[in-house]
């Protein structure tokens, strides 16, 4: 029989322990068109930065630009419940970059809260839920400072679906400049019909999530290749010019390999006067080989490893994004 002295504490820490889930609103910007936030399940979101779409914004010729949200609005709620947001507190908040413009951010936005109903209190309640909707003041607003900028780009072949989903968070939230969602042999056809590629503005919104807790409020731009010769016959080149980009490609080493004859990331080579830096990563199988790998080094891609073990794409990018970020910086210097 279980001790029930013992159960007790034990049952309170694994409760802890486990994440509680809520509705997280994320938001996406058009150049025309724009459309509410929309909702989903996620586990919650610790906002490091409000994010809003332009649409939202209420501009007049007295006051600073400003926005309302609703009292059931997610980031509503964060305010109350786990901010504990006062009048008069500041916020870190941002409009998200688009095709029109590069975003603008703020470290100084002001709240009030409205109370509503049988509320009188503009404070949260007592049990954390929020009086009414809240009115941010959107005091300074500025572009983000240009280098700021991730020197970062990612070519990534296509994961699964479920497992994309849970990857594009990450990604823009390590921070990329360009990310490259691209066919390989070893990536089934039917990945391309994933609902995040038929509907792109869900596919934002999981880089948006990413944004929130990073604090940026630049989107990656965005692009989908469905067929790799021709992308890096016809289009690498424009994207990632070779005086601008070292070009990278990460690949398991294998025990046939000789000893020396691949480079880890650190020994990566830039151009004169150069910081920036492209990565492609393969899917969980490896690029095909030799067929792929040599198809990258012929336009100029050397080839780093990690090691002879084969990572999950998960595990995979944000390894390598990590070591990117570090080398880039190291060049900035």
């Amino acid at each position: 029989m279980c001790n029930r002295r013992l159960a007790m504490p034990l049952l309170l820490l694994v409760s802890m322990q486990l994440p509680r889930a809520s509705r997280a609103w994320v938001g996406t910007l058009r150049p025309q068109g724009y459309r509410k936030f929309s909702v989903h399940l996620s586990t919650v979101c610790r906002l490091n930065r409000f994010l809003f779409d332009t649409s939202e914004v209420k501009y007049t010729d007295t006051e600073l630009p400003s926005i309302t949200l609703p009292r059931d609005d997610f980031r509503t709620i964060h305010a109350s419940k786990i901010l504990g947001l006062r009048n008069g507190n500041t916020i870190r908040a941002g409009l998200v970059s688009c095709e029109v413009h590069q975003g603008l951010l703020t470290d100084d936005a002001t709240v009030q809260w409205i109370p509503e109903g049988k509320v009188k209190k503009a404070e949260p309640l007592g049990n954390g839920n929020p009086p009414g909707s809240l009115h941010i003041h959107l005091n300074g607003l500025q572009a983000p400072a240009e280098q700021l900028v991730p020197s970062v780009s990612l070519i990534l072949a296509l994961p699964r679906p479920l497992q994309l989903g849970r990857m594009l968070p990450m990604i823009s939230q390590m921070g990329v400049n360009h990310l490259v969602l691209a066919q390989a042999q070893k990536v089934p056809k039917d990945y391309f019909g994933s609902h995040l590629l038929r509907n792109p503005e869900e596919l934002r919104e999981k880089l948006i999530e990413g944004l929130c807790q990073a604090g940026d409020v630049r989107l990656p731009q965005l692009h989908i290749v469905r067929n790799l010769r021709d992308f890096l016959t016809n289009e690498v080149d424009e994207i990632f010019p070779k005086n601008q980009y070292a070009r990278a490609i990460a690949h398991p080493q294998r025990t046939s390999d000789p000893m020396g004859s691949l480079k880890k990331m650190k020994q990566v080579e830039f151009p004169v006067k150069s910081s920036r830096l492209v990565v492609a990563v393969g899917p969980e199988g490896g690029w095909e080989e030799p067929d792929e790998l040599d198809r990258f080094r012929d336009c100029g891609f050397q080839q780093i490893t990690m090691g002879a073990r084969v990572l999950r794409s998960d595990c995979a990018v944000v390894s390598l994004l990590s070591l990117a970020h570090d080398i880039c910086a190291d060049q900035q210097q």
